[in-house]
């Protein structure tokens, strides 16, 4: 008597439904990053400028009214953003890197030199303040 079926064991994984969830997470990701950049609490003063967009050679420090610097998602101390800038100036090859600094409108105007005066010992000289449409 002939077997019409065989039993056939697959020895393959499909990986569609994997690939799938991957490109899913993706773009999930890819569409709430840019988002979480200005989460941060900070209101900026308003001014009517032209829009400066920043690209792969620029980052943005975010100083809130109660003196909190946050660089790349971290909350950092004068020194250490000393340390974490200096350490980004000597990474770069010579590029000319963008520093936006993004403070809130309600901090004293010293304390906002005071963060200038940092991100120049650091080295970089092209400071951009961050301020909101009128």
């Amino acid at each position: 008597m002939r077997r019409r079926f065989q039993n056939k064991t697959y020895d393959e994984i499909n990986i569609t439904p994997l690939m799938d969830t991957v490109f899913f997470l993706l773009i999930i990701f890819m569409l709430t990053a840019p988002l979480l950049e200005n989460s941060i609490d900070v209101s900026p003063p308003k001014m009517s400028a032209a829009e400066i967009e920043p690209n792969e050679f620029s980052k943005v420090i975010h100083v809130n009214k109660t003196k909190t610097i946050k660089f790349e998602n971290k909350t950092l101390s004068t020194p250490e953003l000393l340390r974490r800038l200096n350490a980004l100036k000597n990474s770069r090859d010579g590029k000319k890197m963008r520093i936006f600094l993004r403070a809130d409108q309600d901090l004293r105007y010293g304390d906002v030199i005071d963060v200038l005066k940092t991100i120049k010992k650091a080295g970089h000289a092209d400071i951009s303040l961050v301020t909101e449409a009128e």
